[in-house]
């Protein structure tokens, strides 16, 4: 990890928070999948839709890891609510897919400052309430044409877990909480190096706030460009400060140990175990924020990408209803 740190340094390239937004978005997807493992092949994948929080449909992608898939996945991409997008996590949900064998679906949702809180929410919102809806229209019209059946013989519906990475995993935490809200059934929240507090202030941010692949500088950017000062205590913005998670999906959270965000994922796993919410917490030992998409380097990076699916293998056959 120290050796990839000092290869980026080495790179020259310019911090995020020195461009704008649409600089950084370029940038980003320049080398957002250099360290990733190649694409792999899947049984099928697909661009398709979801609805939007506004009404207008937002992009997606389809991964299929299996022709008969155990579960489907939700998948909200990280990027602070400013960059990111389908193609720089493409190669992260086809391993996903590939080594769960479910379905996964990929929500290119609005990104700030163009689109600011709580626009990402609300996008995050409306493709669960449509892959809900269409789950419970099973073999009818409501049905999606793309959306995956069921194994013959298996469940009526797959059942439906939500995941994410950094400010994906803020928004698969919220779209949890929103589903409990909504008395939608999950399978399982998956939290990869997720954001839930409100002001980057604890422990971790100032150990790790230089030189760890994401830079205080940047987050605070991130902050700026998604959400006012004065709404950060927003629960749909900082998960931690709901005011109950009593009775989540059952969670699997993967965190980096050199991470700045490391603190408000340990407490957030804390939170949902002291409301008695199932947590299997992985803490990666001597890797930085984003480690999951450096599987060339990093042995670390399968080993997590396992460890989710495994997580999701179990929570489907649990959660079939």
């Amino acid at each position: 990890m120290a050796g990839l740190l000092e290869r980026i340094r080495r790179a020259n390239r310019p911090p995020l928070h020195t461009l704008d937004a649409a600089a950084a978005r370029a940038a980003y997807a320049a080398g957002a999948e250099v360290l990733d493992l190649p694409r792999a092949p899947l049984v099928r994948v697909e661009d398709v839709t979801l609805p939007g929080g506004d009404g207008t449909p937002r992009p997606a992608r389809l991964y299929l890891g299996a022709v008969e898939p155990p579960g489907l996945l939700l998948y909200l991409h990280g990027g602070g609510f400013v960059i990111g997008g389908l193609e720089t996590h493409d190669s992260l949900c086809r391993q996903l897919a590939r080594r769960s064998g479910g379905a996964v679906v990929a929500l290119d949702y609005r990104l700030a400052p163009e689109h600011r809180f709580p626009a990402a929410v609300d996008d995050a919102w409306a493709a669960m309430a449509a892959l809900v809806a269409a789950r419970a229209g099973a073999g009818d019209r409501a049905t999606p044409g793309w959306l995956p059946r069921p194994p013959s013989g298996g469940p009526r519906r797959l059942p439906l877990a939500v995941g994410g990475d950094s400010a994906g995993g803020t928004l698969a935490a919220v779209a949890a909480l929103h589903a409990r809200d909504r008395g939608w059934p999950l399978a399982l929240q998956l939290l990869v190096t997720p954001g839930t507090t409100a002001h980057a202030d604890t422990a971790s941010h100032r150990l790790f706030a230089n030189g760890f692949l994401i830079d205080a500088a940047t987050i605070e950017w991130f902050f700026e460009q998604t959400i006012e000062r004065s709404r950060r205590t927003d629960w749909r913005f900082a998960p931690l400060l709901a005011d109950d998670v009593e009775g989540v999906a059952p969670a699997c959270i993967i965190l980096a140990e050199c991470d700045p965000l490391v603190d408000e994922g340990v407490a957030y796993g804390d939170r949902l175990r002291a409301a008695g919410v199932p947590v299997e917490l992985e803490l990666v030992r001597g890797v930085t924020h984003d480690f999951i998409k450096m599987g060339r380097a990093l042995p670390e990076a399968t080993h997590a990408l396992d460890a989710a699916a495994a997580a999701l293998k179990q929570a489907w056959a649990a959660g079939a209803p």
